[in-house]
């Protein structure tokens, strides 16, 4: 029985991928053992998710070599013709991917995505499809799966997507399903309860998974090995235990202990910035037939709390909390009910064309930077287009502060002349702060600035935003659901749960002492221990 549970499912030996001539994976050799849960980790560009792409072959041709051997049931899959891979995609090997909402089709439902899968592996159709489906969906978790069968992915939650494409992903028992940071973009309770599933669907289905995560903390909640990488090699491999009690490798090192760390910054100022007082914003429902009460979403329902000049607010809470929505009303992007005071104007009164002017002392940084700046634009232009909005400066003098800005967020400025996708990830939120920072604003809305980000890059900016912080005097809303990042940036912090503050006050003292079960849960989940 201990054989058979060793016995490996998937050899990989001497593994090489070069992308035009490139090579990005160097040599690598790996084993994923049946009903074992192997993490593969790393920082972005390490080669993890070509490895893991590599063993269904799902990289492009064209652009693509690969050398090697990659052993399954005695097919070499990078040999294998066309059908036999077509024969073991999404049938024996499997794959959920980070982001379900571009993973899914936006025009097809539920039942439909999940019955297309059906069709083509089981030949199943009408009704028995119907029945796997709610089968299924029961076994990922989803409440209600009969009223979710005519869903479409925009009407599903973050975690409720992600556990549809684990249920297509499981919908033909695979013996391995590969998990490509299957959690990233979901909050920390819901990632917590999405691991939770994939170990014990592990353990129930007796498959293996390969989970491919930049983030050990949560690997060591669900991994029995990990594989460590970096620039397309494995610096190190161990069980979980021992990885995590004692790293070998000064890279495994540098990852375990990558959490952001620091203060907020010492605050000089006394004079509040932005003042928020009862603040609703309630989206209408269809009136239902023959009824004459209106219902409403209530997204933000509520919510009250200053702002000192200087200092950091972190709004915290899960996805459709409010927290994104009461962003947008702050910034009067959104209609809104209730006062909203800004310095000595009242916003809740300006109209658009009044706001205008005041844009420029109000600005944003979104959580995903690849989205947020244009593809079309340079760097020069991108950082520029505030200045030339706002009818500040000449040519010159906007190049000359593009330039400074660029240096000030570590950005060498004779990159200015490239596009966005010639930069990393950390890089691209660079210039999305750079963007902000140029127009010398008062406060800066930060939305879930550093979720799509790795750790040791997390670090890195939030070490960024505090010296800014500091040098300019700047104003930070936060909006988060990574309570690490929130503990090391702000002063004071409100947790909303229904569009509802449940919770406010002084940032420490809410994390050593919090009094709402729902704050309690969101620090459990995160699994770190704050002072107490």
């Amino acid at each position: 029985m201990n054989d058979a549970k060793h016995e490996s499912l998937i050899e990989i030996r001497q593994l090489r991928v070069a992308f035009n001539g490139t090579e990005v994976v160097h040599g690598i050799d790996l084993s994923i053992r049946r009903g074992e849960c192997l993490a593969l980790v790393g920082e972005s560009g390490s080669g993890k998710s070509v490895t893991a792409h590599s063993i269904l072959r799902l990289l492009p041709k064209k652009t693509v070599t690969t050398q090697g051997n990659i052993c399954y049931n005695g097919i070499d899959l990078v040999h294998a013709s066309d059908s036999q891979l077509r024969g073991l995609r999404g049938n024996r090997i499997a794959m959920i991917f980070q982001e379900p909402m571009t993973s899914l089709n936006p025009l097809h439902t539920v039942e439909k995505q999940i019955g297309e899968i059906l069709a083509m592996h089981k030949g199943l159709k009408g009704k028995a499809a119907r029945a796997r489906t709610l089968e299924l969906l029961e076994l990922v978790g989803i409440h209600n799966p009969q009223h979710r069968l005519n869903a479409y992915p925009h009407q599903l939650s973050g975690g409720q997507r992600q556990r549809v494409m684990i249920a297509m992903a499981l919908a033909n028992e695979p013996d391995l399903l590969i998990a490509d940071e299957p959690t990233t973009a979901l909050d920390v309770t819901v990632q917590v309860k999405i691991l939770a599933l994939l170990k014990s669907l592990q353990a129930r289905l007796g498959m293996s998974l390969l989970l491919i995560s930049h983030d050990l903390n949560l690997v060591r909640r669900i991994a029995q090995r990990v594989c460590v990488m970096r620039a397309g090699e494995i610096v190190e491999q161990a069980d979980c235990q021992t990885l995590f009690s004692h790293p070998q490798h000064e890279y495994s090192r540098l990852l375990i202990n990558a959490e952001p760390d620091g203060e907020p910054v010492p605050s000089v100022h006394a004079q509040t910035l932005l003042s928020v007082d009862e603040l609703k914003v309630w989206f209408p429902l269809p009136k239902p037939l023959f009824s004459r009460e209106r219902q409403y979403i209530k997204a933000v329902d509520g919510v009250s709390f200053e702002l000192v000049k200087g200092k950091t607010l972190g709004i915290v809470g899960e996805s459709g909390s409010g927290k994104s929505t009461l962003g947008q009303a702050i910034l009067r992007l959104i209609d809104s009910e209730g006062g909203i005071r800004f310095g000595n104007k009242e916003l809740s009164l300006h109209s658009q064309n009044l706001m205008r002017p005041l844009r420029k002392r109000l600005q944003v940084v979104f959580q995903d930077p690849f989205g947020s700046l244009s593809p079309r634009m340079t760097v020069q232009q991108i950082i520029a287009e505030g200045l030339l909005t706002h009818g500040i400066g000449t040519p010159q003098t906007r190049e000359e502060t593009v330039i400074r800005v660029l240096r000030e967020v570590g950005l060498d400025p004779e990159t200015r002349h490239r596009y966005p996708h010639e930069f990393s990830g950390g890089q691209r939120q660079r210039i999305s702060i750079a963007r902000a920072l140029v127009l010398e604003p008062d406060l800066i809305l930060l939305d879930e600035p550093t979720s799509a980000l790795d750790r040791t890059v997390q670090k890195q900016i939030v070490a960024l935003l505090r010296d800014l912080q500091i040098r300019h005097g700047l104003t930070y809303l936060f909006i988060s659901h990574d309570l690490a990042v929130v503990h090391a940036l702000a002063h004071d912090l409100i947790v909303i749960k229904d569009g509802k503050v449940v919770e406010q006050g002084p940032s420490r003292q809410i994390f050593a002492h919090p009094q709402q079960p729902y704050t309690r849960a969101l620090l459990n989940a995160s699994g770190l221990v704050f002072g107490g």
